[in-house]
Formats: structure tokens, C-alpha cells, sequence
């Protein structure tokens, strides 16, 4: 039997990366990264007002650059013989498009409107739409359309998102005739049918972001729209009802497109879904196995049997919806606004005086300089992860919050802010590293007790992504602070591969994704097991944290 090969699409916050793999055995034949350069260049964004952008051509260039990049030098055979493309990408990051479907930004009008951009995952500008959801949600004495997104909307999501837009673009209000998801409209351009009305949208993005449900018959009801700004109006007829799960066939690759990547005609292609949650599928997702992808933010996700959860809801969660992981389980997902990026704000404090110190001083040449600021960034997340592990418990009264982006569960609330209490004089760089780190860990550890407290069982924790294999010193806290062993998923990627597993399937390889992932998994290379004494001394730190959080999250907002 001739082997076949799939293709795996991951869209992430600053790349795109593209994985050829063996259906087989999960093996990559080739892989290639592409970084989008006018992302890298800040642009369309203002980080002062958490407005991040993204240009639709950062995507199209980064889909051709990439596919043909991880094509490259592969036997010819191989290309022949790949039969199905899925494409995972960051979410809710939307876009306003015309009536063919096509994003405002890439109409010379609005090439440079970042309202007409896809709003990126982390855009915090609908703070005030999030609340104003939540608050008609609860009064407005109809449905509360919010119950299966954990009963709190957030401003990262596609609601709350259009309507900031929408409120704040006049020109865009009158232009764009439909919002697209981000991992909607990848498969529709490659299919060539991005008609808003007929494009197949991915049941993890219309469920957990727009308050999409069965028992609603699809998205909110017009009424409740309408009175939370009549700018809505319309604006449902004009999106979807029916939702697909990541094991569903979009359609074939355009000839134009198959060109365009250097693959044959006939190639399948999936409905696409978000980053986080075929990052969960790749990382070998099971029934009460929590799955943490640890980024620049988290993403904490359980898969059960539907008669298990029955009719229970998980409060303050990112939302539960039939499918949006594994088909025909119910998915639950969580997470945390800020995680990674946390240590990078840290790292980029300390280099200020780096870039804008040494950086400019003339009598250092160029070249120097520049080796200095690079190797200097290149290490000092390293060296204050060894140097914080050095710290002992005794010697730091240091307690950090983590919601320096927000937070996002449990509760979102995008408008708290971190804090760090207890610093002295004696307070150094290692040591406010360590108690950051240990906030990131407490804050994992609220998601566990919130989805415990509600009955939602938590057998294991499975960790993928860039924390994760990188950071042992992280791992280790985590661990401790949760007081349960963590595998680490042995894959660099397991969002790429996780679509791969789905493209296995709606190219007919694999009977459904369980199958896929005993095929194709890659296994664990690494778990960390919590240490006893630690694990004690972080349950009285932890009651501190939630104590400290409570005061700020009541007095200071």
C-alpha cells in the first residue's frame, strides 16, 4: 500500500509553521517556519491599548512561504502521495469582510485601517463590549447566552470584538457585510469559496467564542443583539447556523492554490479549528486529561464523555461545547491571558537599560553593540530561571499576581491588572522572576480547582508547547504548585500535528481522530513529579495568592 502524507497548518501569534507527516507513524517528513513581517515590524498595533492586529497578507505570504518550504527537497513521491490539508490558527481573531468574502484590509481602501485587520486572540480594545454582554446577559430576562461559555464573555472574543469595531469604524460599519474567523477563512480561500454564508465554520470557534449553541438553534437570538446595539442588527442572518468539527471535509484545493504551494490537484481539505485545541488532539488528548498548551498565554483543556458531564456547567470557564476537541466528546476549555508573556515582560524590563544604555553608547562600535544587546536577550530568560531555582523558600516574602494581561479564567476579567507585594530592598532580579513564575503556577492551579469544585474530574496533565520544552525550572514549579505529575508531550509541534491527525481523517486515512492520534502521536519525552516538601509549602503560599487576588480584584478596580 502506498504511504500517504498529510499536510499540518499551524497559525500561531507571531509565525506560521507547516508540517508534511507521515499518516503512518506521525514522522515529519519536512517542516518550515515562516514569521510574519509586518506583524514583526508593530505594525496596525498599539500594545499601550492592548490593540494587536494582523494583516491578511502576513497569512497569505506565510501559507505559500511555509507549504513550500517544508515541500522542500522532499521526493517527489511524497508530494504526489499527500492527500489532505487542516489549518489550525489563533482565537477569536476575526475579520470584517465584503459580500465575496474577502478581507477588508485587502481592498486598497483599507489596506491600512487596522480596524479592517483580523483582530488578534490577546486584542483587549472591546473591554467595555465584554461587560456590557455580560451585564444584558444576565437582566435582560431572555436566554442567557452566555451559560455554556462559562457563564462570563470576555473582550478576546468575537462578539465583543465586532461590536467595539463596528461602534468605533464608521466606514467599516458600512463595508464589512459579514466577520469571518481567522481559521475559517484559511480553508475557505484555499477551497475557493469564501461566500460568508456558505463558508463551513469550525464548531470550537463558533462555540466557545460566539455563544454559539444547539440549544439556541445556533448564535443569539436577534432580539438580544439588537438590544445590545442596534449596529448588530442584521448582522446574524449574515453568519452562520450550522457549525463542523475538526473531522469534517471543507472541500478540494483549488487548482490555483495547488499551483500556488506546489502540491497535486485533488488534495482534501479540513475545517480548520483553533491552535489550542488541535494542539490538544496532537498532544494525545484523553477523557479527564487536562492538556495545558504553555505559550505566551495558556490554553487548559478536558475532554469527556457526554453522559458523564450531562447537564452539569462549569462556571467562569472559556465554554463547553459538544466537539470543539474531540468529535462526539464534550470539550471544556481555560487558560490564562498571559503566561510566557509574563517572563517576557520581565526580560524586556531588564533589558532596558541594555538597548537604551549600552545601545547607545559611542564609544562601543556597531558590531559590539549589538552583540551584546542580542546575546544578552538570547540568555536572560535562562539565567534568572537558574538563578531563581538557587532561591530557597525561606529566604523571599515575594508574592506575584499574573494578570498582566487580564484574566481569563476562571472569571474573565480582562481589565485586572498583575501586582507583586512584599518587596524590600533586598529583592532582586531572581528572586521577582521566581515569585512571577509561581504566580503563572497559581494561577494554572485556580483553573484545576475551578473545573474540580465544579465535578469535572482531573486524572493527569499532559503540557505541551514552548514552556513547556524549554523551561525545566517553569515545569518544576508547576508541578509542585499543583501537586500532580506533568508529562510533556515529546512533539515540538503539537498544534501542526494535531491538524495533521484531523487532515488524516477527512482525507479517509483514519476512521475518526482517536484513531489518528494511536497512529500518529509522538509520545512523551519527559514528567515531572511534584516535590512532597514544596508542594506542602506552596498550599499556604497559594491561600496567600488567592487572598491577594481577592483584595486587588475588589479594592484596586
Amino acid at each position: 500500500m502506498t504511504k500517504k502524507y498529510v499536510i499540518g497548518i499551524d497559525y500561531g501569534t507571531d509565525s506560521v509553521r507547516s508540517v508534511i507527516v507521515d499518516t503512518d507513524n506521525g514522522e515529519i517528513a519536512g517542516t518550515s517556519v515562516f514569521e510574519y513581517p509586518r506583524w514583526r515590524k508593530g505594525l496596525y498595533c498599539d500594545p499601550s491599548v492592548n490593540k494587536f492586529r494582523q494583516h491578511p497578507l502576513d497569512y497569505i505570504e506565510g501559507l505559500e512561504d511555509s507549504v513550500k518550504g517544508a515541500l522542500t527537497g522532499l521526493h517527489p513521491e511524497i508530494i504526489k502521495n499527500i492527500a489532505g490539508i487542516t489549518v489550525d490558527t489563533t482565537g477569536s481573531t476575526p475579520v470584517g469582510v465584503d459580500r465575496e468574502g474577502t478581507p477588508l484590509s485587502m481592498k486598497p481602501e483599507f489596506e491600512n485601517d487596522p480596524d479592517a485587520m483580523f483582530i488578534l486572540w490577546k486584542d483587549h480594545t472591546a473591554v467595555q463590549e465584554a461587560a456590557e454582554i455580560n451585564e444584558l446577559a444576565r437582566k435582560w430576562g431572555g436566554v442567557d447566552f452566555t451559560r455554556f461559555e462559562g457563564g462570563v464573555y470576555s473582550s478576546e472574543w468575537f462578539w465583543a470584538k465586532i461590536l467595539h469595531v463596528l461602534r468605533n469604524n464608521e466606514k467599516i460599519r458600512k463595508s464589512a457585510w459579514s466577520w469571518v474567523e481567522h481559521c475559517d477563512w484559511i480553508p475557505a480561500l484555499l477551497t475557493g469559496n469564501t461566500d460568508p454564508k456558505l463558508i463551513k465554520r469550525s464548531r470550537c470557534a463558533a462555540g466557545h467564542k460566539a455563544m454559539w449553541h444547539e440549544e439556541f438553534n445556533g448564535l443569539p437570538d436577534d432580539d438580544f443583539l439588537i438590544r445590545l446595539d442596534p449596529v448588530l442588527a442584521g448582522i446574524k442572518e449574515r453568519l452562520y447556523r450550522e457549525t463542523y468539527t475538526c473531522d469534517v471535509l471543507v472541500g478540494i484545493l483549488t487548482a490555483e492554490w495547488a499551483q500556488r504551494l506546489g502540491l497535486p490537484t485533488g488534495v482534501k481539505v479540513g475545517a480548520g479549528a483553533f491552535d489550542a485545541h488541535l494542539g490538544a488532539v496532537g498532544g494525545e488528548i484523553s477523557p479527564n486529561q487536562l492538556i495545558k498548551v504553555m505559550g505566551t498565554s495558556t490554553c487548559d483543556m478536558l475532554i469527556a464523555p457526554m453522559e458523564e458531564v450531562g447537564e452539569k456547567l462549569v462556571a467562569g470557564i472559556c465554554g463547553q461545547v459538544d466537539g470543539s476537541i474531540i468529535p462526539g466528546m464534550l470539550g471544556l476549555e481555560a487558560g490564562q491571558s498571559a503566561f510566557g508573556d509574563v517572563y517576557a515582560w520581565f526580560g524586556k524590563l531588564l533589558m532596558w537599560p541594555v538597548n537604551e544604555i549600552i545601545g547607545k553608547m559611542a564609544w562601543l562600535d556597531e558590531k559590539t553593540k549589538i552583540r551584546i544587546i542580542e546575546d544578552t536577550s538570547e540568555v536572560m530568560i535562562a539565567e534568572l530561571s537558574r538563578q531563581a531555582e538557587s532561591v530557597s523558600d525561606e529566604e523571599t516574602a515575594l508574592l506575584a499576581l499574573d494578570w498582566l494581561n487580564g484574566r481569563r479564567t476562571p472569571d474573565a476579567n480582562q481589565a485586572l491588572k498583575g501586582a507583586i507585594t512584599g518587596l524590600s530592598l533586598g529583592s532582586d532580579a531572581p528572586r521577582i522572576f521566581k515569585a512571577l513564575v509561581e504566580a503563572t503556577a497559581f494561577g494554572s492551579r485556580m483553573i484545576n480547582e475551578r473545573f474540580i469544585s465544579e465535578g469535572i474530574k482531573i486524572d493527569g496533565v499532559i503540557a505541551t508547547g514552548g514552556v513547556a520544552k524549554k523551561n525545566p525550572f517553569v515545569m518544576q514549579v508547576v508541578a509542585d504548585v499543583l501537586n500532580m505529575p506533568i508529562r510533556v508531550a515529546d512533539s515540538e509541534q503539537t498544534c501542526a500535528l494535531g491538524s495533521a491527525m484531523a487532515a488524516s481523517v477527512i482525507a479517509g486515512i483514519h476512521n475518526d481522530i482517536s484513531t489518528a492520534q494511536k497512529a500518529m502521536g509522538a509520545g512523551f519525552e519527559k514528567e515531572y513529579h511534584p516535590d512532597p516538601e514544596k508542594a506542602k509549602k506552596y498550599e499556604t503560599l497559594f491561600l496567600k495568592y488567592k487572598k491577594l487576588g481577592t483584595f486587588v480584584e475588589n479594592e484596586l478596580t
